[in-house]
C-alpha cells in the first residue's frame, strides 16, 4: 500500500494523518523480523494519537456518527493492543497477517467513515 491521491479527502490535518499511517503500514509490510517490534509499536502509537485527534474533530463539528465511529476506533485499538502482545510472545507470523489486512481496512474506513467526517467538516467550516 502506498499513499495516493485516491486518499486525499481535502481535510489538510486528516490527509496529513492518513499520509503517515499508510507509510507507516507499508513500512510494517517490509520489515526484517528485527524491525517489525519498533515498527508496530509506532503504528500503535501514531493510531492512537490519529483517533484522538480524530475524537476531536467529531466533536467540534458535532458528527452525527461519533458512536459508530468512536466504537471502529476503541475496536481497531483493541486489535493492535491484542497483536502488540502477540508480538512480545515472538509470533510475527500473525502480526504480519493482520498487516496485511491494514490496507483494505484503512480503504473502507477512509471512504465510509473518515470521507463523512471530513463532509462533516466542511459544513461546519463553511
Amino acid at each position: 500500500m502506498s499513499w495516493s491521491e485516491q486518499y486525499v479527502l481535502g481535510v489538510a490535518e486528516m490527509d496529513a494523518t492518513h499520509q503517515e499511517f499508510v507509510e507507516l503500514a507499508d513500512a510494517l509490510l517490509l520489515a526484517s523480523d528485527d524491525e517489525l517490534p519498533a515498527l508496530f509499536a509506532k503504528l500503535h502509537e501514531h493510531t492512537r494519537q490519529h483517533f484522538e485527534n480524530e475524537g476531536r474533530l467529531m466533536k467540534a463539528c458535532r458528527f452525527p456518527a461519533i458512536g459508530e465511529h468512536h466504537n471502529e476506533h476503541l475496536r481497531v485499538l483493541g486489535e493492535l493492543a491484542h497483536f502488540s502482545r502477540s508480538l512480545a510472545r515472538g509470533r510475527l507470523d500473525i502480526v504480519r497477517q493482520y498487516a496485511k489486512g491494514l490496507p483494505g481496512w484503512f480503504a473502507t474506513h477512509l471512504a465510509t467513515m473518515d470521507a463523512a467526517l471530513a463532509a462533516c467538516l466542511k459544513r461546519h467550516q463553511a
